[in-house]
């Protein structure tokens, strides 16, 4: 049988995170049955269920998301202890993890993949989520959001690439509908909205020198990400409200024209975000350096 020890607990933590046996499975190099066995000896020796199981999907009890609640910053502490060790060596190495927005992932993967051709005995699990979550309680090393909601007790690493939501619309379709000048004019507009991530319809978020709107769009077409929207707007279809990179493609072509610059401006520039309080490994603090030279640099 398994020893109640770090390993069962980490598979028990992997297993949360992926939702997943054969996902656990697969990022320890263990076979699905194995992970299941040291769950279920865990489950057994602590007298608890820790998942709900079907043959599609794997879930946290109410238990299981206490017990895994108070043993994840633990975790991440022995786990970081641990991998300190490779400061000894001439290159850090271990798995850094790293919880972004589908946008903020965008941003940060170049920088990811040039630190990775630089430490190559370095990991990296880049998630992302459509939720804020507290990187502590669920075993990341770091997240990344906008400079403006980086939590007050968190150091932060501004990646110094602005952020901003801008309004598009083909000329077409300003041509037979005419072009909003303010939030109230898009209540009348056939307006593309974009669902999130974690599902639900993107608020129109806009302000102007102290002024701040949330018009409350509606049309036919709904989409499930702001890069759709701008395809839709490049097509006539309506109003877009997307992101300015995922955008910039169809502006240079003159498929879309940006309306209502002034109520759009920029969101501030995403961060780098992790807890001063915790040890971090040889592979994160690596990791951290070269972000802040990449800031420095460009």
């Amino acid at each position: 049988m398994e020893d109640f020890g770090i390993r069962a607990l980490s598979v028990v933590s992997t297993v949360a995170a992926h939702r997943s046996f054969r996902g656990a499975a697969s990022e320890l190099n263990l076979s699905a049955s194995s992970v299941s066995h040291i769950v279920a000896n865990l489950e057994q020796k602590i007298g608890i269920r820790l998942f709900l199981r079907n043959t599609r999907s794997v879930s946290l009890t109410e238990a299981g998301e206490a017990f895994l609640a108070r043993i994840r910053p633990a975790l991440a502490e022995i786990n970081g202890a641990l991998e300190g060790v490779h400061e000894l060596r001439d290159r850090p190495a271990g798995l850094v993890r790293i919880n972004a927005s589908s946008w903020g992932a965008g941003r940060l993967l170049p920088i990811v993949l040039e630190f990775m051709r630089s430490y190559p005995d370095v990991r990296v699990d880049l998630t992302c989520e459509g939720r804020i979550v507290d990187i502590i309680a669920e075993g990341y090393d770091a997240g990344l959001r906008l400079e403006s909601m980086v939590p007050q007790d968190m150091i932060a690493v501004p990646l110094g690439i602005p952020e901003t939501l801008i309004l598009i619309a083909a000329p077409t379709y300003l041509e037979a509908r005419g072009t909003p000048k303010t939030p109230g004019d898009l209540l009348s507009h056939e307006c593309i909205r974009a669902r999130l991530p974690s599902g639900v319809i993107m608020d129109w978020e806009m302000g102007r020198a102290g002024e701040y709107a949330q018009p409350k769009v509606s049309g036919k077409l709904v989409v499930g990400s702001t890069e759709l929207a701008a395809k839709a707007a490049a097509n006539g279809v309506g109003i877009g409200y997307t992101d300015a990179r995922e955008a910039a493609p169809f502006l240079e072509r003159g498929d879309v024209l940006q309306i209502m610059e002034d109520w759009t401006p920029s969101l501030g520039s995403e961060a780098l975000y992790y807890p001063a309080t915790r040890l971090p490994s040889a592979a994160f603090k690596a990791f951290v350096g070269f972000v802040r030279a990449k800031r420095v640099k460009d």
